[in-house]
């Protein structure tokens, strides 16, 4: 809360077993929501694993882990956490669930432990919310929130009773409050989608105006937190705004460079990818998305000293392949270069052994620390070699009274 105290918050990652299947680290799934909830202001006072074997329709986790929870929320079980490690009641205000709940378990989830709950979706619409600063931004936010709103209109106050309709017997049963909200809703996203096709309108021909200034575009991608604004710093001299918390840039940020070469480019930093993206937020951020697709270069900036590098990539990967850069998990079509960003904080070997499997998938990789400034002038190389690619240089003769000739050149 923006007055007073933080409000305390108490974190749960939902482990569910998947036989035959992969499974991230739950403990760095659990560290990524502890992330996200330190990310709109919060105080963690309690974080949990909790394996499930099955799903419960009705509240997600069983009995027996709500019965836990509550007591940890009632202060009959000390907090893990050194905000609350002495136990007692530390008054938790939010519970977070690491899952995307239906709006039924979100409302029995609150009856039962008599708390809000926030889910992973409606956290991450949170934090996108409190970040946005351009209209646009602020535009793309308001959508994914209101369609995410929209289908959590269920009956679960009391201000939800049917309203009474015209007089007597002659009029009906009147609107109830879900359906006026519902319509409400339902006008501002007509609105909203009217606003941001304006903007996609606008981008384009921002777009069209660059195609006639003919710098190449080179985008930057990854997951959250892999390091992409402060590469982009880096390799510009820029001062984005790179802090260590996931999604601190939401808002595309565009700067010039110069190459050895004499080349110039543009350099185009993005949003990030995380796991299990709201589907309404992908929506949402498509016009910004575009920039990613219209890129003559892509550069999927990776974290390669976190434990869930792979799965990470794995990640970016299926937001691309939404976006038609990606099939089956491999690159296509766009000429990619994988960057293993952090090598100041990983072992030589492990970087050896991410770097050859990356390279035996068909990308070309680059090693560098965005901090230090090691590996940065190789990956502008690289950059210069892609580019210099698609290009050709002649060498023509013009006498120097043709003047109609020379300016047909320029």
């Amino acid at each position: 809360s923006e007055q007073g105290e933080a409000e305390r918050c108490l974190v749960i990652h939902p482990h569910i077993k998947t036989p035959g299947t992969r499974e991230r680290d739950p403990s760095a799934r659990l560290e990524e929501i502890i992330g996200l909830a330190l990310a709109i202001g919060v105080k963690v006072a309690h974080a949990d694993i909790l394996t499930l074997s099955r799903i419960k329709p009705s509240t997600l986790i069983g009995k027996g882990s709500l019965e836990s929870i509550a007591a940890v929320i009632a202060g009959d079980i000390p907090c893990n956490r050194e905000l609350g490690g002495e136990g007692g009641n530390v008054g938790i205000d939010i519970v977070v669930i690491d899952a995307t709940l239906t709006p039924i378990q979100q409302r029995n989830l609150e009856r039962e432990l008599d708390c809000k709950v926030i889910d992973r979706t409606g956290l991450i619409l949170e934090i996108f919310g409190d970040r946005a600063r351009t209209r646009e931004g602020r535009l793309q936010v308001e959508l994914a929130a209101l369609t995410y709103q929209r289908s959590r209109l269920v009956r679960s106050w009391t201000h939800l009773e049917r309203q009474r309709g015209g007089a007597g017997f002659m009029g009906g049963p009147g609107e109830t409050q879900i359906e006026t909200d519902r319509r409400q809703i339902d006008s501002r996203l007509t609105r909203l989608r009217r606003d941001i096709k304006e903007v996609k309108r606008t981008r384009d021909l921002h777009r069209e105006a660059r195609r006639r200034t003919p710098y190449p575009i080179v985008a930057l991608v990854g997951y959250t937190n892999a390091g992409k604004s402060t590469l982009f710093n880096r390799l510009t001299n820029a001062n984005v705004d790179a802090q260590d918390m996931l999604f601190a840039t939401l808002d595309p940020t565009m700067r010039g460079i110069d190459l050895s070469s004499g080349r110039s480019l543009i350099l185009s930093d993005t949003v990030g990818f995380i796991s299990d993206l709201p589907h309404e937020l992908v929506t949402a951020f498509h016009a910004t998305l575009e920039e990613v697709t219209e890129a003559d270069i892509v550069i999927h900036v990776r974290d390669a000293a976190h434990p869930d590098t792979r799965a990470q990539k794995n990640d970016v990967l299926k937001v691309l392949t939404s976006l038609g850069l990606s099939d089956n998990g491999d690159y296509k079509g766009k000429k990619f270069v994988e960057v293993l960003n952090k090598i100041d904080a990983i072992d030589p070997e492990d970087l050896e052994a991410l770097k050859n499997k990356a390279e035996h998938a068909g990308a070309q990789v680059v090693c560098v620390s965005a901090l230090t400034g090691e590996g940065c002038p190789m990956l502008l190389d690289t950059i210069d070699a892609l580019l210099a690619q698609s290009t050709s240089t002649h060498a023509i003769d013009v006498d120097s009274h043709d003047g109609a000739t020379l300016s047909w050149l320029y």
